[in-house]
């Protein structure tokens, strides 16, 4: 904490108290300012993950149940499955007619195999609605204590500050201890909005997930009938 000039008006603006903080309140700062904007980047990333993943989903749902065969679906698809749930429809497709014999039959196990290729593509899908949440879990734990820790050591430099100065009036404790305090006041900023959009895109990415779980279930029983017809 650097001295201030005797009578001057002490700067409590959030640049000034960040200039005159010690070294390590100052990496502290700094890096829960980054976890701050490396948080909001990731939430606004999956919000928009999850809302085109939905949208994939109603969409694609409309055109599975509009009464076109399924195989013109998928060859209207060309190969090329553009969100989750066409994937996911596409893997169990791709199995589907691996499993027809040159005579038109069936290879033995067919729904089986169908089922556990949909399951590996929801998986996948799954850790693609989840990646990066536990970074925003992390920090979300961690951002307040690591606040804290910055706050007890910016208090103690404060102290230290007024032990050599030997002046205990308030206009010489207050500008340290508001440094010390805005370390507490970042680590909040960071883990608040980190620990309420946790909460929320792993609520939505178990919707998400349960949504493409009930899909491939539905398939599968289209499937079973066509066996059973076969």
């Amino acid at each position: 904490m650097d001295n201030l000039a005797i009578g001057a008006p002490a700067d409590f603006s959030l640049i000034a108290l960040f200039l005159r903080a010690g070294l390590t309140v100052k990496i502290v700062m700094v890096l829960l300012v980054l976890a701050s904007v490396w948080s909001w980047a990731l939430i606004i990333q999956k919000l928009m993950v999850h809302a085109a993943a939905r949208r994939d989903a109603s969409g694609f749902e409309r055109r599975f149940w509009s009464g076109e065969p399924l195989d013109d679906v998928f060859d209207r698809m060309n190969g090329r499955a553009g969100g989750p749930a066409e994937r996911i429809f596409s893997a169990g497709m791709t199995e589907w007619r691996r499993s027809q014999r040159d005579d038109g039959g069936l290879i033995a196990g067919v729904l089986q195999r169908v089922e556990r290729a949909m399951n590996v593509a929801i998986g996948r899908e799954g850790d693609r609605l989840t990646r990066g949440l536990p970074f925003l879990a992390t920090v979300g734990s961690t951002a307040p204590f690591i606040g804290l820790f910055g706050t007890v050591w910016g208090i103690k430099t404060a102290f230290e500050g007024i032990a050599l100065s030997q002046d205990t009036s308030l206009a010489v404790v207050a500008p340290g201890i508001a440094e010390a305090l805005v370390a507490t006041a970042l680590g909040l900023l960071a883990a608040i909005p980190a620990v309420i959009f946790y909460n929320k895109l792993s609520s939505d990415a178990e919707r998400i997930s349960a949504g493409h779980e009930a899909f491939a279930d539905e398939f599968a029983t289209i499937l079973s009938r066509q066996v059973e017809d076969a």
